[in-house]
């Protein structure tokens, strides 16, 4: 995993290309008719239900846009909240709440849904050992802050991108020649570069998975696309070698049934590609 130095680098560069985007050589529509000198307070207004998450991004959004303005947080990130309520004030110049205020709605919207979603996955797993993943399908060059909601809302990260963990899929180990061949130039590969990486492999059969049972240094297998009965023999057989991971396809209506196969994580896609935002809105008050 990506350690907190470089996750804050990817934050940082979101928030600087996010605002180089919305604001690009002005907002005119307030310098047009705003004063520099004048100063105001708004509000994070919910209109929705559901997991907050992004009070610490837009923090974060508020001091590069101007760090004079002050924000008084009334909810922290991961609580649960109803229609009505307010999440925090921001105050300081006009101009610059205004500047910030796409951003952080965007954000937050997005964080919002997918904490939401992922808390749902969170609570069917109760009372089971399992852990919820997000995956790498995410919306290009907001990884950072989809994970981070994931978090928010109790998943867990999988790896962040290609650079942090070698997951071998089908098309590696097809491309490779075969498992045992993807997995002995893989270890060649980090011995050889000197890189401290963990390896999950992916199985599409019982077979390949005693196939991926015969090499050492594995450290998950992904059980992809299973039914239950097969999942139960795979974490049998597997037997606590290494750990174990469930996806393809799993929904809010079968990931339980999932979880009592014995499985260690499931992973989940829809966490951050299938989400609707929560309606939020930021109020002068």
């Amino acid at each position: 995993m990506i350690s907190k130095a470089q996750f804050q680098k990817e934050i940082d560069l979101i928030i600087a290309n996010a605002i180089r985007e919305d604001v690009g050589d002005g907002d005119h529509s307030s310098l047009s008719c705003i004063p520099s000198s004048a100063k105001g307070k708004a509000k994070l207004l919910v209109k929705d239900e559901g997991i907050i998450a992004g009070v610490e991004f837009a923090k974060q959004v508020f001091a590069h846009v101007d760090d004079t303005m002050k924000v008084e947080v009334l909810i922290e990130d991961g609580t649960k909240v109803k229609y009505g309520d307010i999440v925090f004030y921001v105050e300081g110049a006009s101009q610059s709440i205004l500047k910030a205020e796409r951003l952080v709605l965007n954000a937050m919207q997005r964080m919002s849904a997918i904490a939401t979603k992922t808390k749902k996955f969170v609570d069917l797993l109760e009372g089971t050992s399992t852990k919820i993943l997000d995956t790498r399908k995410t919306t290009p060059g907001i990884r950072a802050l989809e994970k981070w909601a994931v978090k928010i809302g109790g998943g867990e990260n999988h790896r962040f991108a290609l650079y942090d963990m070698i997951m071998l899929k089908d098309n590696h180990i097809d491309f490779a020649g075969g498992i045992t061949n993807a997995i002995n130039k893989t270890k060649a590969y980090l011995k050889d570069t000197n890189r401290d990486l963990k390896i999950i492999v992916e199985a599409r059969s019982l077979k390949e998975i005693e196939e991926i049972l015969e090499s050492d240094g594995v450290y998950r297998i992904l059980i992809d696309n299973f039914n239950y009965e097969d999942t139960r023999k795979a974490v049998k057989l597997i037997g606590g070698k290494c750990l174990t991971e469930s996806s393809g396809g799993i929904t809010e209506s079968t990931v339980r049934k999932y979880a009592e196969c014995g499985v260690d994580y499931i992973s989940s896609g829809a966490l951050t590609h299938s989400v609707y935002n929560m309606d939020l809105s930021l109020k002068a008050v």
